[in-house]
């Protein structure tokens, strides 16, 4: 009918032109964001896999797998049936049109098959959908009323495409029906209506417009929807952080063309943190893993970046008023001081986001703006700066003392200009805690019976500054890094290996941002590689059930899971045994994000929940690779008054013990 091409080209202009329109002002709201974010344009090839993996693959998305499998179902199944809509408007818009004569009768059978069996897909995926919301009801996952009205769209597509299917087996009875495994079934069923064949093919061609109908508004409501994330996810995939480890974006203090530091409003922030609002799921993983939220503080990843979003819009909403000086700030009813606050940057949200959210950038980039700009922060954390700036180390102890504890082990620091294999970074834990001063002289130990030569910076050695940075003091972090790479350059060091993963994280990777290049090894790496090339035996037998507690900086932001474990499995007797969660799952200790010197003042205790699953194994003993981590557990294990039957021990500890 010559009116099909003409009413198909009116109703698509004007959805997808709508569509379009809306696509670009996300664009330009993008593009209007003044922070800075890394370009990403490099190693393409990697990025072309990670997204082909990612997204086509639905790699990240089979963390879940039950959840994974159904959403997979329904993204495969868009795809497929993408091709038979395609066809659908190329025979309105050319009636004459025919796919079958291009691709000859078993070609487009086997075509027609695929699409009918992943049109069934669809609609179980829509169905299982359904009932999580409905009956399972997950608390990570929510209510919303976008997400019933994208399923019912979708389901809505689906029905469409098998009535449009089974009118057209009806009407025009193809000669490849039995391809069509599901539609010949519907077909079966409404052929009890008995009507003529005309009325068939009628119906079939309503059904017809009817799909064409929803898919054309489904194109139109994406863009303002959560399922913007079926076009911003792909683009947010590629351009993610290929590496697991991740340093901070530095500030360039020398820039005096610079005079905001942080994110004051949410046009502080960048281009990318805006293609991450636009990417949420809503699907909760965040969430559900998030140690906050879990301990009852008000931080919720998920809806973090959902309230930023809403205030991105609010900002579109003010350029239309022509308002843009009256932006709120970026702290407000809804992301509070608590909020930002109350994250650990143990980054368990980032890895479980299967659409590579960066979470923990947006709450540093919050933290500088209060720290630096507005003298905002826990009343606490001004004695720790103050101890940084006079003493170079958060303790309220003298620099003079930092070389204190090695008195008596005869070992020799850089002044000393020994020949030396790895320079041993001792970090203010092992400086100054007296539970961690016992983990490195345990280490030295080790080290002494390993043969390898070291030495130390002694009192030339300052904090690496990562509690400052992570708290918001950027400035603080990058006096105390340049004054460290100055010492570590001047003595040419190539090698470092240290207890602390904070001190790891920082070293190797954000010193090289201020000429600050070296090989660090974190001393679980260390020590499984002197077992590992016989340099030492452990001999001695423990008898003893070990769970060992994942550092977050260690893992999940270097993915250093398996030294740690190989050099405590190496130890005779011993009996391993896993958390609840555990590895990238692994639960925060509380500490990280310069947490260690902040009181906890809402909710449950993060370090006691996690000390919980620990006792929860059965094991006598809870091992450490992290002295903050270490503070925490013993503390737990304290105030779950276990401290006479459960121990928490360095890997060092137990290895040195060991030989």
């Amino acid at each position: 009918m010559p009116w099909q091409p003409i009413l198909f080209i009116l109703m698509a202009g004007g959805f997808f032109g709508y569509s379009g329109y809306r696509f670009a002002l996300l664009y330009r709201l993008a593009r209007s964001q003044k922070g800075k974010a890394p370009l990403r344009w490099d190693r393409i090839p990697e990025r072309i896999g990670a997204t082909i993996v990612n997204v086509l693959g639905q790699k990240a998305v089979m963390q879940k797998p039950l959840v994974g499998i159904m959403h997979a179902m329904i993204f495969w199944g868009f795809i497929v049936i993408t091709t038979g809509t395609l066809e659908q408007f190329a025979t309105t818009l050319f009636p004459s049109f025919e796919l079958e004569s291009i691709m000859g009768l078993g070609a487009y059978s086997s075509l027609v098959m695929v699409q009918d069996l992943f049109t069934a897909f669809v609609l179980l995926g829509v169905l299982f959908s359904f009932y999580r919301r409905i009956v399972l009801k997950p608390k990570h996952l929510g209510q919303s009323s976008d997400a019933f009205l994208v399923l019912t769209f979708t389901g809505g597509l689906m029905v469409s495409i098998f009535l449009m299917n089974a009118f057209h087996i009806l009407g025009y009875q193809p000669i490849y029906t039995e391809s069509m495994l599901m539609s010949k079934n519907v077909a079966a069923v409404l052929s009890s209506m008995n009507l003529s064949q005309e009325t068939y093919v009628g119906l079939a061609t309503l059904f017809k417009w009817i799909h064409m109908t929803l898919v054309m508004g489904f194109a139109a409501y994406i863009p303002t929807s959560k399922h913007l994330h079926i076009v911003a996810a792909g683009p947010n995939t590629f351009l993610k952080s290929l590496d697991r480890a991740k340093g901070m974006i530095p500030i360039n203090f020398e820039d005096e063309s610079v005079t905001q530091y942080g994110a004051a409003k949410i046009t502080d922030l960048s281009w990318k943190d805006a293609l991450d609002y636009f990417s949420c799921t809503e699907c909760g993983r965040c969430q559900e893993v998030c140690p906050a939220w879990n301990t009852e503080k008000p931080l919720s990843p998920k809806k973090l970046i959902l309230d930023l979003n809403h205030q991105l819009f609010d900002y579109k909403a003010a350029i239309t008023a022509g308002k843009t000086d009256e932006l709120p700030n970026l702290i407000d009813k809804n992301i509070t001081n608590d909020v930002i606050w109350a994250c650990t940057t143990c980054r368990a949200c980032e890895i479980a986001c299967p659409v590579f959210i960066g979470h923990t950038d947006k709450i540093y980039e919050a933290r500088r703006n209060l720290v630096m700009m507005e003298s905002s922060f826990p009343a606490e954390v001004q004695t720790v700066f103050k101890n940084m700036e006079t003493n170079y180390t958060p303790w309220a102890f003298a620099a003079s003392e930092r070389a204190n504890w090695s008195q008596g082990l005869d070992i020799k620091t850089m002044a000393d200009q020994p020949a030396y294999d790895v320079l041993l970074w001792v970090g203010c834990a092992g400086s100054y805690d007296e539970r961690n001063k016992k983990v490195m002289k345990a280490f030295v130990n080790i080290l002494n019976k390993s043969g390898v030569k070291f030495a130390i910076l002694g009192n030339e050695e300052q904090c690496t500054g990562d509690s400052a940075r992570r708290i918001g003091n950027e400035y603080l972090f990058q006096t105390l890094a340049k004054a460290n790479i100055e010492t570590l350059n001047r003595y040419n060091v190539k090698n470092i290996v240290t207890a602390c993963p904070h001190c790891f994280n920082t070293l190797k990777n954000e010193y090289k941002d201020f000429g600050g290049n070296y090989e660090v090894f974190h001393h679980s790496q260390f020590i499984s590689k002197l077992i590992a090339d016989g340099k030492v035996k452990p001999t001695q037998t423990l008898n003893a059930k070990v769970t060992y507690h994942d550092s977050c900086y260690l893992g999940r932001w270097n993915d250093v899971y398996t030294q740690p474990r190989s050099a405590i499995a190496a130890i005779p007797g011993v009996q391993m045994v896993e958390m609840k969660s555990h590895h990238d799952q692994s639960m925060c200790c509380g500490a990280g994000g310069g947490r260690m010197w902040m009181e906890e003042h809402l909710g449950r205790r993060v370090n006691v929940t996690r000390t919980e699953q620990a006792l929860d194994t059965g094991a006598s003993i809870i091992a450490s690779a992290c002295p903050f981590c270490m503070t925490m557990m013993s503390d737990g294990v304290k105030m779950k008054e276990k401290a006479d039957k459960v121990q928490v021990l360095d890997i060092a500890e137990l290895v040195s013990q060991s030989i």
